[in-house]
């Protein structure tokens, strides 16, 4: 995380609520990214007692993937990754510098690459992209239980 920012909300009691972290836009943001995810599902799991299923570890580190990816190859400059604890979900929230809102494309199976944002969607609860005053910010919601079914809970069609 060479020249990155770090920074971390506490809930009451003193736990790990939230982490930021900013990019560079280099190619390992996108592993060291997906540690900050381990390192954060670690906390919420240890400190705060929620329970984080093997599949939504798997998850999440997919999502903060996906989004950083298209971060770092469509908009240049810094981008800025935000995880946060919502009641039973993680927002996966991920800023970037370019004003122009990313759209999933047909589906297509000959199609090789480009399946990030629809594979995104497919796996979260929620997705939306929002434009700043500079840039744009996209935020996927993750719930961290399962139910019996193996389906998340919660899951809206």
């Amino acid at each position: 995380m060479d020249g990155a920012a770090q920074s971390e909300g506490r809930l009451s009691g003193g736990g790990l609520l939230r982490v930021s972290q900013a990019y560079e836009g280099k190619t390992e943001d996108i592993a060291e990214a997906r540690a900050l995810a381990r390192d954060f599902l670690a906390r919420v799991q240890s400190v705060h007692g929620v329970p984080v299923s093997e599949r939504v570890w798997g998850m999440v580190q997919l999502v903060v993937s996906e989004l950083l990816t298209n971060a770092l190859k469509y908009a240049p400059g810094p981008c800025l990754l935000d995880l946060q604890l919502v009641g039973g979900r993680l927002e996966v929230s991920v800023w970037d510098t370019a004003p122009v809102l990313p759209v999933a494309r047909a589906a297509d199976p000959g199609r090789v690459g480009q399946h990030g944002l629809e594979i995104v969607m497919a796996v979260c609860q929620s997705f939306e992209v929002h434009r700043e005053s500079v840039g744009k910010r996209t935020t996927a919601a993750v719930m961290l239980a399962d139910d019996p079914g193996g389906a998340t809970a919660g899951r809206q069609p």
